[in-house]
């Protein structure tokens, strides 16, 4: 069975934390290494990938961390894989069954792949959560002078 990688999960749920939690203002990267249980230092390079895709926005300071970089409904989970995803690991030279029979049925089944991934957003992930009743991680930060 096809599966996405471990880091594309660890990304996609670092992504829907941030989501989910928008309202509370940047959240740091320590921060929710440390609600995934993982090394920051693991993290770190997969959120950097997807400040440069314009996924999330770095937010420099002492009260910096990360935030989406654009609304949850336009972020899908299909943008994150591409943003993580390097180069195609089918290999570029092979057989005559390869290319003539493999190939385009993994073409097929990638296109098929991306237009499901495409399909779902943050925004409804963030709804199933909300739906769940998923406590937020964060106190909603009140932002207002009198």
């Amino acid at each position: 069975m096809l599966l996405p990688s471990k880091k594309l999960f660890y990304a996609v749920e670092a992504v829907l934390f941030i989501a989910y939690n928008a309202k509370a203002g940047p959240i740091a990267g320590r921060d929710i290494a440390e609600k995934q249980n993982l090394s920051p230092r693991y993290l770190e390079p997969m959120l950097q990938k997807l400040v440069r895709a314009g996924i999330l926005q770095g937010v420099r300071g002492p009260q910096g961390g990360y935030v989406l970089g654009r609304e949850r409904r336009r972020i899908s989970l299909n943008d994150i894989c591409l943003a993580l995803t390097d180069e195609a690991s089918i290999p570029s030279k092979t057989t005559p069954l390869g290319d003539a029979i493999l190939k385009p049925e993994l073409a097929t089944l990638n296109q098929a792949w991306q237009q499901q991934l495409s399909s779902i957003s943050m925004a409804q992930l963030c709804e199933r959560a909300s739906q769940q009743r998923i406590p937020l991680a964060y106190a909603t930060i009140h932002d207002f002078a009198i």
